[in-house]
């Protein structure tokens, strides 16, 4: 349920409030809003009558959340959350890119990639250190070696990082070089891995699952924020059909859809969904006007020699010419890139 409380409350009334569910067995959650306080509680709704709520001092009203996702729906938050990811805020007016290689291979590589983007108007660095690959033969990533190199790289360019965490060992390992991890597809409904990413101090990049509905998503960001980490971002990235002329099917209206169901800000993964770099403009112009809150693209010095994913990765000029394009759109659509 959310408890909506009254203009001006005073901090001692929240306090007690707060302190009132606690005792009957309420999980709670602050949200504080331009005018009022709202506290998200989950519990056993029928401990408790909604009008011995309503009664205490401070509290306007008390709302049921109907949704099975209660903490990232609209109904327990109707602003938008603003996800700040180092020097970077996601979810807001502006429009965020993500750039880099799908996997860190060397510094040369790395650094040469986090210039290019970065002067392009890339304001996150993308780049994999751990890669859960279908095939055990091919190339796994550097590991903590990748970590370092991002975190070179960041240094000299000013950019947000991220980088994909597999289990909890690399989860441990990543929250010390990064500015955001990221749980992978294949991941999804790794649940403890999911309740793990919420009890760490770092923004978690969630992407939907290879056939996962959008409640499936939701419920799996759900997991995230009820262990304790309120700093999700969920990526479209394109699921698994029937179709096999691209690498998957871009599910926009999952993208225009999520932005009704939750307050979380929601981006686009173009190159996976699509595999290939033809692709990546017009599905990146498409995911912007479907009102996602930016975009998360491969961009390899050399995709003719990358070690993963060269088919669907731009290089430096391609990117910048994708940037310039998105520049006016992004204008068209009433926000900023």
């Amino acid at each position: 349920m959310v408890v909506v409380m009254k203009v001006n409350t005073a901090k001692e009334q929240i306090d007690k409030v707060n302190e009132w569910l606690h005792d009957r067995g309420f999980q709670t959650h602050m949200i504080t809003g331009v005018k009022r306080i709202v506290i998200g509680a989950v519990g056993d709704k029928h401990s408790v009558a909604m009008s011995n709520i309503e009664a205490l001092p401070g509290v306007e009203k008390v709302m049921r959340v109907m949704k099975p996702y209660k903490l990232v729906s609209r109904e327990y938050k109707e602003e938008n959350s603003v996800v700040q990811v180092g020097p970077v805020k996601i979810g807001g007016q502006g429009l965020v890119v993500v750039a880099g290689p799908c996997a860190v291979e060397s510094k040369d590589q790395l650094v040469t990639a986090a210039r290019a983007v970065c002067k392009s108007g890339a304001t996150v660095l993308r780049g994999g250190a751990y890669k859960p690959r279908t095939s055990p033969y091919s190339f796994q990533g550097l590991e903590e070696e990748g970590l370092r190199l991002l975190a070179e790289a960041a240094e000299e360019t000013g950019l947000a990082t991220v980088t994909e965490v597999i289990d909890e060992e690399s989860l441990s390992m990543a929250v010390n070089y990064v500015d955001m991890i990221q749980i992978g597809a294949r991941n999804m409904q790794n649940f403890r891995l999911l309740q793990l990413a919420g009890k760490v101090n770092k923004p978690v990049l969630l992407k939907r699952g290879l056939s996962a509905t959008v409640e499936e998503w939701l419920m799996a960001a759900e997991y995230i924020i009820a262990s304790g980490n309120e700093n999700v971002i969920l990526c479209e990235r394109g699921i698994r059909t029937f179709e096999n002329s691209t690498r998957n099917t871009l599910d926009l209206s999952a993208v225009a859809l999520a932005k009704t169901l939750t307050h979380l800000p929601v981006i686009v993964d173009p190159s996976h969904a699509t595999g290939k770099r033809e692709l990546v403009g017009p599905m990146s112009r498409a995911a912007l006007a479907s009102g996602a809150d930016g975009l998360i693209v491969e961009v390899h010095p050399d995709p003719q020699m990358a070690l993963c994913d060269g088919p669907q990765s731009l290089d430096p000029v391609a990117f910048d010419s994708l940037m310039a394009g998105l520049r006016p759109l992004a204008s068209a659509v009433g926000r900023v890139l």
